[in-house]
């Protein structure tokens, strides 16, 4: 487990973490959302050592990741795909992390064969692409079999046969018991393969629940009538004490109530309907109206 316990960061004057504290569990991928700025990588950071806490502090199975004799083989990190010497090749870059845990040298092949690096095991990581580097931070990532796996962006540069690749890799990671925790912008790829959330804004916590109670919780559902007769379709549901708001071209959005409600009332009734479903937002959307006050840089979308 990982524990985050009244992290604080300040860089001078400026907080980026404040007083922030969650637990990430074993056996699911947890998702990492903010906006930029809301101090994502930081917290990622300072997990792994890389920034000294102001106050607070973050443990690893009850320890500080300092105070781990073997590091890699307890966790796994990819902060910053870029973060290798462009001189030495994937197998070279490997071969030193090993070494350095006393992780075996066999270990590099299997890596390597996992993220797909295996055919250019010998090439320098100065002309890799950024989907390339990713893999080769994946590969380092999971040398020394951890417990715990660490991802900042990992679909960055990745084409939709890697998205799709990553997003099963740590989905099995998870199912074998590890802890996941995955911070991304992209909230397609969080729907798809988080079960649980971390929300920060402005480096503070902001939710800390699953994907389906976060859509839930922090967005619009209601049931989308499509009717010739849209009054009496109102008042029918009103005199079931659901409410209706319209909607474009004509369309009924019923609040509070379910599919089956309304398709039983409108049958009841003898309501001619052309159109009753189900519409609830998308995880961007949710995510979107929890951190609308959180964002530090909002660009203007007027045209001039």
């Amino acid at each position: 487990m990982i524990e985050v316990q009244e992290l604080t960061k300040r860089y001078g004057e400026t907080l980026a973490v404040d007083g922030l504290s969650f637990h990430v569990k074993p056996g699911r991928v947890t998702g990492f959302l903010g906006p930029n700025g809301a101090g994502k990588s930081t917290t990622m950071r300072a997990m792994v050592g890389l920034d000294r806490p102001t106050s607070g502090q973050v443990l690893i199975d009850g320890r500080r990741y300092e105070q781990i004799a073997q590091p890699l083989r307890k966790v796994g990190a990819l902060l910053e795909a870029k973060a290798v010497h462009g001189g030495r090749t994937a197998y070279g870059h490997l071969l030193g992390l090993a070494r350095s845990n006393r992780i075996p040298e066999s270990r590099v092949g299997e890596v390597l064969e996992t993220v797909g690096l295996a055919a250019t095991a010998k090439k320098r990581a100065g002309g890799f692409s950024l989907g390339m580097a990713q893999r080769l931070g994946v590969a380092a990532a999971l040398l020394g079999d951890p417990e715990v796996l660490l991802f900042d962006e990992p679909v960055n540069g990745l084409d939709p046969e890697g998205i799709l690749w990553i997003r099963e890799l740590m989905k099995k990671l998870a199912g074998e018991g590890r802890t996941v925790f995955v911070s991304s912008h992209l909230m397609s790829e969080m729907a798809l393969t988080a079960e649980h959330l971390i929300v920060i804004g402005q480096g503070r916590l902001l939710a800390d629940t699953t994907v389906e109670d976060f859509i839930a919780r922090n967005s619009r559902s209601y049931i989308h009538i499509r009717t010739p007769e849209p009054e009496r379709m109102r008042d029918v549901l009103a005199a079931e004490g659901i409410r209706t708001e319209d909607g474009a071209e004509g369309v009924l959005e019923a609040l509070g109530t379910t599919l089956e409600t309304v398709g039983k009332l409108a049958s009841k009734n003898q309501v001619t309907v052309y159109e009753i479903s189900p519409r609830t937002a998308s995880l961007e959307e949710a995510f979107m109206q929890l951190t609308a006050d959180a964002v530090d840089f909002r660009a203007d979308l007027g045209v001039r």
